[in-house]
């Protein structure tokens, strides 16, 4: 009971907290300094029709490298979590003690075999599905979507993939390769940047193009490719090892 009443006095605190903050709120007829100029220059400044692409990938480069440091370190943690996790031993110390030879860790039940319509169904969608992944941060810099949504959709592709084959296992090697190469490659890009242009992962070092084309922005596809495999590979090895330890 006085668990049930903490919780109801904490939601209503901050509901009074936020209360006001809600009440307050207004429609925003015009744009800040900042959101002004992204909207008259963005285009001009990169070339990408997809305003948003512009401002993650080039305006706030610095924030994007902070994002995929940290969901590197978020997925670099789960593993080595789940590396070190030990498989439980159930031994009887008397047993043991007498020389009798230890017993089989009990694993549990074992992994139930895809039906035939699942493993149908998976490869037949696994090639459409990794597909539109690699669409969606190939032209992020056209339409909505970027990296990180398309690494998102190539690593449900493959989550499908092995929910229909039990035995199927991927190659963390592979994947950590995958991972590593398009990481450093993407800091690469970064400071070239600012080498070769205006500042870090300034995507004006390569041509242009035409407004609208697949290849145009510079070097944002390129960006947005590499954060899309980085991405995928990265949910794609978390996604193997929650398996392994399931």
């Amino acid at each position: 009971m006085i668990k049930r009443l903490l919780i109801i006095v904490a939601l209503a605190t901050i509901a009074l907290g936020l209360f006001p903050l809600v009440w307050g709120m207004q429609e925003a007829r015009t744009l800040s300094g900042v959101a002004r100029y992204y909207v008259v220059n963005g285009a001009e400044d990169y070339g990408a029709a997809n305003l948003v692409t512009a401002v993650v990938v080039s305006y706030r480069g610095l924030d994007t490298l902070g994002e995929v440091a940290v969901l590197f370190v978020a997925t670099a943690g789960i593993v080595l979590l789940l590396g070190s996790a030990k498989e439980p031993v159930l031994l009887d110390r008397k047993s043991h003690a007498e020389g009798e030879s230890e017993p089989e860790p009990d694993m549990g039940t074992e992994r139930r075999e895809g039906s035939p319509l699942l493993k149908t169904g998976a490869a037949l969608l696994f090639p459409i599905i990794l597909l539109f992944g690699v669409y969606i941060f190939v032209n992020g810099h056209l339409t909505p979507g970027g990296g990180f949504q398309g690494g998102v959709v190539i690593a449900s592709a493959v989550v499908l993939l092995l929910m229909a084959n039990s035995e199927m296992h991927m190659k963390h090697g592979l994947l950590n390769m995958i991972e590593a190469l398009s990481g450093a490659t993407y800091v690469a890009i970064g400071l070239l940047g600012m080498w070769l242009a205006a500042g870090f992962l300034d995507p004006r070092f390569l041509p242009s193009g035409e407004f609208g084309a697949l290849f145009s922005a510079g070097a944002i596809p390129l960006i947005y490719s590499l954060i899309g495999m980085k991405v995928g590979s990265e949910l794609t090895g978390v996604m193997e090892s929650l398996r392994r330890k399931a």
